[in-house]
């Protein structure tokens, strides 16, 4: 594996907690919102990742058996949540049903928080690992300037 392969792999992972970080916030920040433009309440989103190779097909040819085993990651999709709505008894809202309820999104702020702290910390480690790379590069060629 050359130290580009490592690079990859790091940035691989740094752009999917960046989507991650992102649905999280959109999840928040809708964590209230009882009407959409596709109509009913928001619903919860999840990111689903997806391992994917890092090369391109003709540095495949190129690895040895064991380079093949890396991968990267990748956002495969963005899913909605299934789980049922919370229903609260509001009469006055303009968007309570004939029976006063409203229909509210089931986002937990609190688990949402601990989504957002692990993707923070999953983030600063892939950070970690891409410096330690830079790190052990430049250490290389200083040995190689002599």
């Amino acid at each position: 594996m050359d130290f580009m392969t490592a690079l990859d792999i790091g940035a691989s992972a740094l752009s999917t907690e960046r989507t991650s970080m992102n649905i999280i916030s959109m999840n928040l920040a809708n964590a209230k919102t009882t009407r959409t433009p596709e109509g009913g309440p928001y619903r919860r989103k999840t990111v689903v990742l997806q391992a994917t190779e890092v090369d391109h097909p003709f540095s495949k040819q190129m690895q040895t058996a064991m380079d093949r085993d890396l991968r990267g990651v990748r956002v495969k999709e963005v899913a909605q949540d299934k789980r049922p709505l919370k229903q609260v008894y509001e009469p006055g809202h303009p968007d309570a049903n004939e029976e006063g309820y409203v229909f509210y999104p089931d986002i937990n702020v609190v688990e949402e928080m601990a989504n957002l702290m692990t993707v923070q910390r999953s983030y600063e480690a892939n950070i970690s690992s891409m410096d330690a790379v830079k790190t052990m590069y430049n250490k290389a060629l200083e040995l190689g300037r002599g």
